[in-house]
């Protein structure tokens, strides 16, 4: 684990002291003066530098009597003092500018065979997810050529059916993209076997127990490449990267029906430039999509929502600003992309209130000395999320950031694996509140597909019981109390707040988060499942503005 190790229990903390009594003994605490770091115990526990109090979550947790605690480092990193009600559980964070990736499942590796397996770059999506049910899909040579192969999980990601190959030519067949509309799931690639590299579709409609024949969507003497596919209903929108003009323009086509029937090609990006990586959403009857595009001489992020429009510039700067990813919630519509205007590649962000007429300003998500590079973006009602890959660490690893206010402001970059080797190419899915990523892998000695998501929990509801305006901040014990699977979680609000209610395990570490919203003053009654989490002692906390409150939960199963 990196920068956010698994948290110590502790008694009391003192004049740079942990007493740790379930161990009888006292661990010194002081800085390494090498590498600025803070090191617990005679066994050096590596813990981020920039220590402060964190209202948000948790790593270490003090469950005790005393009423107050010391902690103390050296060079004046910390020394403060909190006041701790004796009924109440103290939640500290030590945080840097990365949080733990300790709220995320543990890598889950999808492919195990002697070939290669790749996603598809960062403008189409490689796992689509509705429920609990998750698709992946990617393109894999084990069989001597390149092939599309499927897998499902009908339990968000928990356990996995068998690699299904999707293509049986001798040709290659790469760059997959898939989407779901409840029980149907539509996949569409680039494919060699006319000669010509086409865009081919196939669909299933019982949720990927069988499938169709291939479809072949293009039938134009030049290359495709980079097909991505959206879904609303039975309406699909598909677009991609096309070389029948002389030069790559960007070409679309839709089906009304569910795919049975396809519209003719379309060109989008209309003009004697380069324009490639397109990738498209749908929000309602809209389809936005984005692409790269050099017509002004440096590349620049470009946008149409309508058939007859060649699209309008997004960014306009001296720079590269390349490889687009869209997402759209209603009428906010979510663009990133990678850009170098700050010496470095990074992941920048930005988005349209009103279906795309107008565009807010241009925010950088990351802001590291090495390159980040490929964002993948889904959205769901006000919650965004953008994965990624970054070098920071030496080696290349995937990285996550969320917004929960439709990107207006950003948590900070969770690095989500740690393999040492290069992990690349990540694409991102939310479905409820669970988050899906997978990725292309080298930890294995050869490219292989992972997959991780968001923490194991089901998604909960705000209740407000009642219009009495409480005085003070409460929140009471959950009900019934053991549970298994389910409890109840009321809690009260003296007055307007942004209320974030969490559960941690008994290590610190974030499981679930159940509320995080503004909230008006009132009572409220959240439910909570537990079903995928293991039988144990929870602490849930509520915190609302400068006030927060901390009880325990037993789950016994």
């Amino acid at each position: 684990m990196v920068l956010g190790t698994a948290p110590l229990i502790l008694d009391r903390v003192s004049g740079g002291q942990i007493k740790h009594s379930k161990i009888n003994k006292t661990l010194s605490l002081e800085l390494d003066p090498e590498g600025g770091r803070l090191i617990v115990g005679s066994t050096p526990r590596i813990l981020p530098t920039h220590l402060r109090y964190s209202a948000q979550a948790g790593t270490l947790v003090y469950f005790s009597n005393p009423t107050t605690m010391h902690y103390r480092a050296r060079r004046g990193i910390m020394n403060r003092c909190f006041f701790v009600p004796a009924s109440l559980a103290l939640i500290l964070s030590f945080l840097s500018p990365i949080e733990s990736e300790a709220q995320w499942l543990s890598d889950v590796r999808l492919t195990a065979n002697s070939g290669d397996s790749y996603t598809s770059d960062n403008n189409a999506w490689c796992v689509a997810s509705i429920g609990d049910n998750v698709h992946v899909v990617w393109y894999d040579d084990r069989d001597g050529n390149w092939e599309i192969y499927h897998k499902h999980s009908a339990d968000g990601g928990l356990t996995w059916g068998t690699d299904t190959r999707l293509t049986t030519d001798d040709a290659t067949s790469r760059y997959p993209s898939v989407a779901l509309s409840n029980a149907a799931v539509h996949v569409v690639w680039s494919d060699g076997r006319d000669g010509f590299t086409e865009i081919y579709y196939k669909r299933s409609t019982d949720g990927g127990l069988t499938w169709g024949a291939d479809t072949r969507l293009t039938n134009h003497p030049a290359y495709k490449y980079s097909p991505s596919i959206a879904v609303s209903g039975s309406v699909l929108y598909l677009v991609w990267a096309d070389e029948r003009n002389g030069n790559l323009d960007i070409y679309s086509k839709h089906s009304s029906d569910g795919g049975l029937t396809w519209s003719a090609d379309t060109q989008v990006a209309i003009h004697p430039a380069y324009s490639a990586a397109p990738s498209v959403a749908i929000s309602g009857s809209v389809r936005h999509v984005v692409w790269e595009d050099n017509r002004t001489g440096d590349f620049e992020i470009y946008y149409s929502n309508s058939p007859d429009s060649s699209g309008k510039p997004l960014t306009n700067s001296t720079s590269s600003s390349r490889y687009p990813s869209v997402a759209a919630s209603g009428s906010v519509v979510h663009v990133s992309w990678w850009d170098n205007r700050d010496g470095n590649w990074e992941i920048y962000y930005k988005r349209s209130p009103d279906g795309g007429i107008t565009w807010g300003s241009d925010v950088r998500l990351t802001d590291d000395a090495a390159w980040s590079e490929s964002p993948s973006i889904a959205a769901s009602d006000s919650a965004v999320h953008v994965v990624w890959w970054d070098s920071r660490d030496g080696s290349i690893e995937i990285y996550y950031k969320r917004s929960t206010d439709s990107g207006l402001t950003w948590s900070t970059d969770t690095r989500l694996t740690n393999s040492g080797a290069d992990s690349k190419y990540s694409s991102v899915a939310v479905s409820d509140t669970v988050v899906h990523v997978v990725w292309r892998d080298d930890r294995d000695g050869n490219r292989e597909i992972y997959y991780t998501r968001s923490p194991a929990t089901s998604p909960t509801s705000i209740q407000e019981k009642g219009s009495e305006v409480p005085g003070v901040i409460s929140l009471w014990q959950n009900y019934p109390n053991p549970f298994n699977p389910s409890t109840t979680i009321e809690f009260e609000l003296p007055q307007n707040a942004f209320a974030v209610l969490k559960v941690y395990d008994f290590l610190g570490q974030e499981v679930g988060t159940l509320v995080e919203q503004d909230l008006p003053p009132g009572r409220y009654r959240v439910p909570w499942n537990a079903a995928q989490l293991p039988s144990g002692v929870y602490v849930y906390r509520l915190q609302a503005g400068q006030m927060s409150q901390s009880q325990k939960l037993v789950l016994l199963k």
